[in-house]
């Protein structure tokens, strides 16, 4: 039980990564606070962790939005006292050339994936300098390390997580709080699986030469960027201080002969 009685927020945790993190860290023994911006999907995610034994609620909030992450850390702090942990994982995506973006999908994607994590930070980290202890888990990616086509938007974004993710690390460190950041390769998720069938007109051949970008020769799967966010917010982390974990296959640092 490596998280036992540890509180933890895990934003997104309604599908795919986030999801999996969640049942992961609740078979851990945390309680794991869902949030997600579809409450179906995050209500479902708390039933099969209360199915399994573990604890968890649920609290919908967008991200984006101050007065919301606001509210979500509020009743946290009402409710249990404290957080541990804090996983910023919700995030969407884009594809396309920088000249291909629109301004407005530029706004929302950057809204989501940095302002979400910045939000979540600021509301949370004056509780973890009052607790004189804290983790946070910031999701990056390993595009933020690497040139790929029509990803400038997703690769931006992801490359200010992991900068940001760098610095809160040389602010927080003197109040106990850790900041890690995870840069997982091509996951396949819910999300993935329907860019694909929208996106090519054959998506078993997108697989595979997605596949074939990857030493591994396979995709990911939610439950392996979960294992590594478990790592980072147990204490078996401990001496991990603004590093980025790499999950994925091999893509960034091997290439085949």
């Amino acid at each position: 039980m490596r998280l036992a009685d540890k509180v933890a927020i895990i934003t997104g945790s309604g599908s795919g990564i986030g999801q999996a993190t969640a049942l992961r860290f609740a078979e851990e023994g945390a309680h794991v606070i869902v949030n997600d911006v579809n409450p179906e999907h995050g209500q479902q995610t708390v039933q099969e962790i209360q199915q399994k034994g573990g604890k968890a609620s649920f609290f919908e909030a967008d991200v984006t939005k101050p007065e919301s992450v606001k509210a979500l850390v509020d009743y946290v702090i009402k409710e249990h006292k404290k957080i541990d942990i804090l996983f910023n994982n919700a995030g969407i995506s884009n594809v396309g050339r920088v000249d291909e973006v629109e301004p407005d999908v530029w706004d929302k994607v950057m809204n989501v994936n940095v302002k979400g994590v910045y939000l979540g930070c600021k509301y949370v980290a004056p509780h973890m300098i009052e607790q004189q202890s804290g983790c946070i888990i910031n999701m990056s990616s390993c595009v933020a390390e690497m040139g790929l086509a029509k990803r400038a938007l997703y690769g931006a974004s992801k490359g200010a997580v992991l900068s940001l993710t760098k610095s809160m690390q040389v602010d927080y460190a003197p109040y106990n709080i850790r900041v890690n950041a995870l840069l997982p390769g091509t996951i396949y998720t819910p999300f993935v699986e329907n860019y694909l069938k929208n996106s090519y007109d054959d998506p078993e051949e997108a697989i595979n030469s997605i596949k074939g970008r990857q030493l591994s020769g396979d995709l990911g799967k939610p439950e392996d960027v979960a294992n590594a966010a478990l790592f980072l917010a147990s204490d078996e982390a401990k001496f991990m201080m603004g590093s980025p974990l790499y999950i994925d296959g091999g893509v960034v640092f091997g290439k085949d002969a």
